[in-house]
C-alpha cells in the first residue's frame, strides 16, 4: 500500500502514479537501456510521473528531455559527456548514481532501492548513500534491499529480514546486533527474538 492505496495489483505504470520509484538491481538492461543517450533513459521512467512535460499528446519534448538529464547529471555529480551520452559509456558508479538521480527527481513518496551500492567505488557508494538520506529526511519513504549488513547498519532506520518468503519483524536498526542479524538471516527467527529479550534484561 502506497498513502493507504492498494497496489499490489497494479502494473509498474500505476505504481508509479501512485508515487512509487524504483531503482533495480541491475543497472544495465533493467536500470538503462545502454545503447540509448541519457536524455532519452531519463525519459523512461519520468514521462508519467514527477516530471511535468516531457510528454504531450503523445509526442516527446526533446529539449526538456535533456533538460531533465543535465539536471540529474549537475545535482547527482555525474560524470558523463553529455545528456547526449549512451548510457554504456559511464562508469558503474556514475551509471548508478543517473539512475537514482533519475529516480528522485521526481520526488516519490516511496522509493524502492535494490542493492544501490553494488559494484561502485567508495566515493560514488557515499554519495548515493548521502542522497537516499536526504531523501528519506524531505519525507519520502526508502526501502533498500541489500546483502551489505554495513550498508544497512549505517543508513538504516529499520531492519527487517527475508528468508524463504518469511519476513521478520521489523526493528529499529539500533537495536539489532550484527549477532542478530545473522540469526535471521539464517532463518531463525525466533532464536534472535530471544536474544533481543535477552539483550533488553541485561540493560
Amino acid at each position: 500500500r502506497i498513502n493507504g492505496q492498494s497496489v499490489g495489483r497494479l502494473g509498474p505504470r500505476d505504481r508509479r502514479k501512485a508515487g512509487m520509484a524504483f531503482v533495480p538491481e541491475e543497472r544495465l538492461e533493467r536500470g538503462a537501456v545502454p545503447e540509448m543517450t541519457l536524455a532519452e533513459n531519463s525519459f523512461l521512467s519520468s514521462y508519467g510521473h514527477g516530471a511535468a512535460g516531457l510528454l504531450s499528446r503523445g509526442l516527446i519534448s526533446i529539449g526538456r528531455t535533456h533538460k531533465l538529464a543535465g539536471r540529474i547529471i549537475d545535482e547527482f555529480n555525474v560524470v558523463a559527456g553529455g545528456s547526449r551520452a549512451e548510457a554504456k559509456s559511464l562508469s558503474g558508479g556514475n551509471l548508478q548514481k543517473f539512475i537514482i538521480g533519475r529516480e528522485m527527481m521526481q520526488k516519490p513518496d516511496l522509493l524502492i532501492a535494490a542493492h544501490p551500492t553494488w559494484g561502485v567505488d567508495a566515493g560514488a557508494a557515499a554519495s548515493i548513500h548521502q542522497a537516499l538520506i536526504e531523501l528519506a529526511k524531505a519525507g519520502s519513504a526508502v526501502l533498500i534491499i541489500s546483502q551489505d549488513l554495513d550498508e544497512l547498519f549505517a543508513i538504516s532506520d529499520r531492519l527487517a529480514v527475508i528468508y524463504h518468503g518469511r519476513l521478520s519483524e521489523s526493528r529499529p536498526t539500533r537495536e539489532v546486533t550484527v549477532e542478530q542479524a545473522g540469526l535471521l538471516m539464517g532463518g531463525s527467527f525466533d532464536d534472535a527474538t530471544a536474544d533481543a529479550g535477552d539483550h533488553a534484561a541485561e540493560a
